[in-house]
């Protein structure tokens, strides 16, 4: 597989997880970690499904200790800690202090063995994070309090293990995408105890709110993971950073168009931010040359 192939599947991420608002939203009122359970579970038994024609496959389940935390931390970890930042702080804020993982993998790619910065991969992830900022601001006032701060420093840290999670893949490359499955369930029972601990049960009501759950397990919250391990593992780790500021306006623009939300001048701005982020960090130093 070529680096570029590679880099579009993993584009393909960035697509799904721009589903995630709406297709969440249609779920009705499921608990945040009953929700994660739940899809997490699909995402899982999506890829044990490949195993009918490749059994092989449930070997890459035979992985070391060490190989299951950095799975753990990506996929549960950063979830629960992104739920808990939603549930102490302000949305708003606790979003715009997520979005710090596509800047960080961008950053972090530079220590990886063979993997050089530019100023174009910074000057580009810049850009989106600007495109992220002005999009939220644009929903309304960034008000910080001194109760938020756990909430704030949840949304961080969660930034920073799916950054992490992310450039570290690529330092475990020799780990099949087929033990995804296996983070998958993992996380999925983890987040079955909390939600028993946590919360109370709520299940969908219509037939659309099932739709919506199965779309969410089979894309942004399980499918998603696959594509994305092998766009890390094997594509342009600093582009597919740049590039994930897209995911928020995308949601944005799906919410839109589904009735769920206005056009804005501030979605129009947020958008030509993103894409001039990422026509930056795609420039090559003689390309950028004969840009100037």
């Amino acid at each position: 597989m070529t680096t570029r192939t590679a880099t579009l599947i993993g584009f393909t991420a960035i697509l799904l997880w721009s589903l995630l608002a709406l297709l969440t939203v249609a779920t009705g009122r499921i608990p945040p970690f009953q929700l994660v359970a739940m899809t997490f579970l699909i995402g899982g038994l999506l890829g044990m499904a490949s195993w009918i024609v490749r059994p092989q496959g449930i070997r890459a389940l035979r992985q070391k200790p060490i190989v299951w935390a950095l799975g753990l931390s990506g996929l549960f970890g950063y979830h629960a800690l992104y739920f808990a930042a939603l549930r102490w702080a302000p949305p708003a804020e606790a979003g715009l202090l997520n979005y710090l993982w596509p800047l960080l993998i961008v950053l972090f790619s530079s220590l990886l063995p063979g993997e050089h910065l530019r100023r174009a991969h910074i000057v580009g992830a810049l850009l989106g994070f600007a495109g992220v900022v002005v999009l939220i601001a644009g929903r309304g006032s960034l008000d910080a309090r001194a109760e938020d701060i756990p909430g704030y420093l949840c949304a961080v840290v969660a930034a920073f293990f799916w950054a992490s999670y992310s450039v570290l893949s690529r330092r475990f490359g020799q780990v099949p995408t087929d033990a995804v499955a296996g983070f998958c369930l993992m996380a999925a029972f983890l987040s079955l105890v909390c939600h028993l601990m946590f919360e109370t049960t709520v299940w969908p009501e219509t037939s659309m709110q099932w739709l919506a759950l199965v779309a969410l397990g089979l894309g942004p919250v399980g499918g998603s993971f696959y594509v994305w391990d092998i766009g890390m593992k094997r594509g342009d780790i600093r582009l597919l950073g740049v590039a994930s500021y897209a995911a928020p306006v995308l949601s944005t623009l799906l919410l839109v168009l589904a009735g769920y939300a206005e056009p804005s001048l501030t979605l129009a701005a947020s958008c030509g931010l993103i894409v001039l982020g990422a026509l930056v960090a795609t420039l090559t130093p003689k390309r950028a040359a004969a840009a100037a």
